[in-house]
């Protein structure tokens, strides 16, 4: 069974020859914008697995030496995957790390004593407890240290380190504002091992990463950008498209103390080693036709006039042949003859994207429309990460396929439950409660008893608490009866409202199981209970907390599980990706684009309003400061907007979507 198909999503779209050059030639010409050594990998896997290899290497010409290989490492996410390839190393047999030395990169401060949160209790739990490295060892900067022996505890820290002949290694991570280890923007090239005020943004990623709701201490002990340069060798790892911004800045501008990973531009054994989700961002995977020549496919076309037509401000059917030549794109001149020619045919592609008929126009010429006009009506299911998904990222198609008479469902895969903020719970008890009272005369224990067990759970809560199972349980329903009201405010009848809860997100905590075969089957015998003609999935990969991509890996599975047992329904399906709150396909990649006028987007936010709990006590909104609905209708607008500054059409809003064709 392939549980990480969504990883391979990309794949469809970037040539190998522009992440995995053949030659050193072919490397040179293609990475000449990139002022840092960038390896490209299909996956996270591989990536992982690249870094683990140049590891193991060190660690063994060391071995055969005699000599310790000395390691400054950090944590976080981008990591865990490296970490888990050494550990597999390390079970197998085939590595050994007891001449390795660690030392942790940053320790949070100030500690207190009864605090779980410690960066190198993460460093042991993710990857130092699972192998054979000598406790002694390992070294830490201390969190506890009183706050005038902060600097001598620091420089104490440089001393071993150059006591064991400095770094042969350094592996880090970067953060969504640029930072390596806790080296926030500002941070000097020269600055060594000292306390630093830890970034909101950091911070949020570093409660993201620890998976608790204790707080995280406002300061940290980091090594410096000078201490991390010092190493004989740096890998910089990022993987998924929430890294991409970032790491485009970093590898192809120019190095600045507002983004301090870029100094590693000036290191002279500096690796960044991405996924394609990560690189899609850098020039030789968007827009490849200013560093390489290119093997013309229509996407590709379509992303390079787009890209001409913001880059110099016109629409499609204004673009000249001049316009072509003075911008990198004369090939594109001689293999269609002329601009015109270019601009027609792109133009036309573009056009037949918009459809106002997602499920297909019945009785209709479909040739140059997306969705085929046969079956009509369609069997469809929404698939929703959460209960707000479907219609946060597609509500007014939803209404479209309603209208026009297809037979749609949509399934929750998750209870969503942790997403309830507490006062939602008690404002609901309150109620319950409050219904007992006048009705039966407090005559239901179990309501009595159960209010006053939640009224006091609450009352002595702590905030690194997790939840009981009730609570979770009445969370849950909460967001089952928003979606059910969301659901029938949009004309779906409740018997094709299908809840899942899916197992790998009941866990109780931030930090989810694995997806596994038992989620996959859900999903798969509601696909072979419904039999659809269109499946829509969350093709949103950069949600932050990583239950959009196990959600979708879980249908993409079920979908491969039933095209190998060859399910007739299968044949005569086609999947469709949405995005969400997090992100927007590229125009270049849309293939179905459905206008929504005023009325409708208005329809929409009342869909997305009925989920009242995800309002503005939703506890995981994010950086972004906007709500749900303001997000989806910002981002609607925009990709309506785009469409117009090309020439295309000009409407209140749209929704796109790329489809997905079974690996």
């Amino acid at each position: 069974m392939r549980l990480n198909l969504s990883s391979q999503i990309v794949l469809n779209k970037v040539p190998v020859e522009f992440y995995k050059p053949k030659t050193t030639v072919e490397y040179s010409e293609i990475s000449r914008m990139e002022k840092i050594h960038t390896d490209i990998f299909a996956s996270m896997a591989e990536g992982a697995s690249h870094v683990a290899d140049g590891i193991e290497a060190g660690i063994k010409a060391a071995q055969h030496e005699g000599k310790f290989y000395v390691m400054a490492l950090g944590t976080g996410s981008s990591l865990s995957a490296v970490y888990e390839e050494l550990i597999r190393r390390y079970q197998t047999k085939r590595l050994s790390f007891r001449n390795v030395v660690i030392f942790n990169a940053y320790e949070y401060y100030p500690l207190q004593k009864n605090s779980s949160i410690r960066s190198i209790n993460q460093l042991k739990e993710h990857f130092l407890d699972h192998i054979d490295i000598e406790e002694q060892n390992i070294f830490t900067l201390d969190g506890f240290v009183a706050q005038e022996s902060v600097q001598d505890c620091c420089r104490l820290y440089e001393q071993h380190i150059k006591s064991f002949g400095g770094f042969d290694i350094a592996l880090i991570g970067i953060g969504r504002s640029g930072n390596i280890a806790a080296n926030e923007p500002g941070s000097s090239i020269q600055s060594m091992t000292r306390i630093i005020l830890i970034g909101n943004i950091s911070r949020k990623e570093m409660e993201a990463s620890e998976k608790t709701k204790e707080t995280i201490p406002p300061c940290s002990l980091t090594m410096g950008i000078a201490t991390l340069l010092s190493a004989k060798t740096v890998y910089l790892t990022a993987w998924g498209e929430e890294k991409a911004e970032i790491m485009q800045k970093v590898v192809e501008n120019s190095f600045t103390d507002t983004l301090p990973a870029s100094f590693l531009q000036t290191h002279p054994d500096a690796h960044v080693v991405l996924d394609l989700g990560a690189a899609c961002q850098l020039t030789r995977i968007v827009h490849p036709w200013l560093v390489t020549s290119c093997q013309w496919t229509d996407k590709m076309i379509r992303s390079a006039l787009v890209w001409l037509c913001q880059k110099i401000g016109k629409p499609i059917l204004k673009l000249t042949n001049k316009d072509y030549n003075e911008n990198g794109l004369s090939e594109l001149l001689a293999l269609y003859g002329s601009a015109y020619n270019a601009n027609i045919k792109i133009f036309n592609d573009l056009q037949h994207t918009i459809t106002g008929w997602p499920g297909g126009k019945p009785n209709a010429d479909d040739t140059y429309r997306p969705e085929r006009s046969t079956p009509y009506p369609k069997r469809v299911i929404v698939f929703s990460p959460h209960p707000d998904d479907d219609v946060i990222s597609m509500g007014g198609t939803i209404r479209r396929l309603v209208q026009q008479n297809h037979d749609v469902h949509v399934a929750y895969e998750t209870s969503g439950n942790i997403a309830v903020g507490d006062e939602e719970v008690t404002r609901f008890m309150h109620f319950i409660n409050g219904f007992n009272q006048l009705f039966t005369d407090s005559k239901d224990s179990v309501i009595t008893t159960k209010y006053k067990e939640i009224k006091s759970f609450f009352a002595n809560k702590k905030e690194s608490d997790f939840d009981t199972k009730d609570v979770l349980t009445i969370k849950g329903l909460i967001r089952r009866g928003e979606a059910r009201t969301a659901c029938t405010y949009n004309q779906i009848p409740l018997d094709h409202v299908h809840f899942l809860d899916l197992p790998f997100y009941e866990s109780g905590k931030i930090e989810k199981l694995p997806m596994t075969e038992k989620d996959v089957e859900i999903v798969r015998a509601l696909l072979q209970k419904v039999k659809p003609h269109q499946i829509y999935v969350a093709g949103d990969l950069a949600d932050p907390h990583g239950t959009h991509k196990k959600c979708t890996d879980a249908v993409l599975a079920a979908i491969d599980l039933e095209k190998e047992a060859g399910a007739e329904w299968l044949k005569d399906c086609r999947i469709w990706m949405y995005r969400g709150a997090w992100a927007e396909w590229e125009i270049e990649n849309i293939e179905m684009c459905v206008p929504l006028s005023p009325e409708e987007l208005r329809a929409k936010r009342n869909s997305i309003l009925k989920h009242q709990s995800q309002m503005e006590s939703a506890p995981f909104l994010g950086n972004d400061e906007r709500l749900f609905w303001q997000r989806a209708e910002d981002r609607n607008r925009a990709t309506a907007k785009l469409y117009d500054h090309l020439g295309l059409a000009c409407y209140e809003a749209m929704e796109a979507f790329v489809e997905y064709k079974p690996l």
